[in-house]
């Protein structure tokens, strides 16, 4: 009896992995980094930016290298959440050079907001990235490189959680952590530049909310051998908060049990190209089937094509879109405030993941606005 009264009081004094993670915070913030290295890390250091830089190049490289890492580490699940987000941004990418908003946007707005995506992809890959590649050294040689994170401007928000995983391997604190780091590092650098404010949200603002909906956010899966869309969308983007809450749910959709193995088979067996052929090759061509200059016609219904109607064009990225030489991120460390701590916290909110319904309506409300504006397609 007092063995078991022992074995209590022992659980009810143990810490909780947000007060571990809390206290590890406040004394790394304290420690003076140390600038000197020895040969095997400078090597690590210069092999991993390389690599990193090697697979920056473009949405579809970027892309790809998230999954071919995942099925490296399956543990570290964000990198398969990264890798089916990060097409969602090909997808978007290519929808600005696609038949249905070719003619709702200016020359300069496609630029624009090519750049904004763009940006954020890149940005995201170089934080993500070496953290990854120092997480797969550290495997390989069984103890922890996480101090180098420092050396990639990684904030030290990461280097602790990571520190934690590597002793813990709890695999969903790592990957809202990685979502919560990874909404913050942008909200600076992309959300909140005075470029973007100007050119992107205060110019598009309406047609992005209202009429073109880029807030969808899809995964497609096999559904008893049918494919099916599961996703979320998000109605306000410039908001930090309710980006977090939403990766928060797309990784809750995600890695479902229904959906998550027949997520990966499709992934796997569709190479990421950035044209909606990927996944709906019934609607989409990568290659134009009309005649320039002829007037645009409503070709769906429900998500199918109309008898005899040709399918709308989405083009691959690269065939689009030149690889775009990117100036360096500005440094600094967002994390200040304990209070995204709470991120962490579970609230066990029943999630339905179908967006099926709500995508085709996007889709046809595309189409109206097409012919609302007499638009004729003309070739970039």
């Amino acid at each position: 009896m007092k063995e078991g009264w022992r074995i209590f009081f022992r659980r009810k004094s143990e810490k909780t992995p947000i007060e571990v993670i809390k206290e590890e915070l406040k004394r790394r913030k304290k420690i003076t980094i140390d600038k000197s290295l020895t040969k095997e890390e400078e090597m690590i250091i210069r092999q991993i930016k390389l690599k990193t830089k090697e697979w920056n190049k473009n949405n579809v490289t970027r892309t790809k290298a998230y999954l071919d890492f995942y099925q490296l580490h399956p543990e570290v699940h964000w990198a398969f959440l990264g890798h089916m987000v990060s097409r969602n941004g090909g997808w978007n990418m290519t929808d600005l050079k696609g038949e249905l908003l070719s003619n709702l946007l200016s020359r300069k707005e496609k630029s624009s907001f090519f750049s904004f995506l763009e940006r954020g992809n890149w940005l995201i890959f170089e934080d993500a990235y070496p953290q990854f590649l120092l997480y797969q050294e550290s495997f390989k040689r069984n103890k922890p490189l996480f101090s180098l994170f420092r050396f990639f401007n990684i904030s030290i928000f990461m280097e602790t959680v990571w520190s934690y995983f590597w002793r813990n391997q709890n695999k969903s604190l790592l990957t809202i952590a990685l979502i919560i780091n990874e909404q913050n590092h942008l909200e600076k650098r992309v959300v909140k530049n005075p470029v973007y404010i100007s050119q992107v949200f205060n110019t598009l603002e309406f047609k992005l909310q209202d009429v073109l909906s880029f807030n969808h956010i899809l995964f497609p899966y096999l559904d008893n051998g049918t494919l099916n869309v599961a996703g979320q969308t998000l109605n306000q983007f410039q908001s930090a908060h309710e980006r977090i809450l939403l990766g928060k749910r797309l990784y809750a959709v995600l890695f479902n049990k229904d959906v998550l193995k027949s997520a990966e088979q499709w992934a796997k067996s569709h190479p990421h190209t950035g044209s909606r052929k990927d996944y709906w090759p019934h609607i989409f061509n990568n290659v134009h089937e009309g005649l320039p200059g002829k007037k645009y016609e409503i070709r769906l219904k429900s998500c199918r094509l109309r008898p005899g109607a040709r399918k709308i064009y989405s083009p691959n990225l690269e065939s689009v879109w030149k690889n775009v030489k990117h100036f360096e991120s500005e440094e600094g460390e967002w994390f200040e405030d304990f209070q995204v701590l709470d991120y962490f916290i579970e609230k066990n909110e029943a999630l339905d993941g179908g967006i099926l319904s709500e995508y085709c309506k996007t889709l046809e409300r595309l189409e109206l606005a097409a012919l609302a504006k007499k638009a004729i397609f003309i070739w970039d």
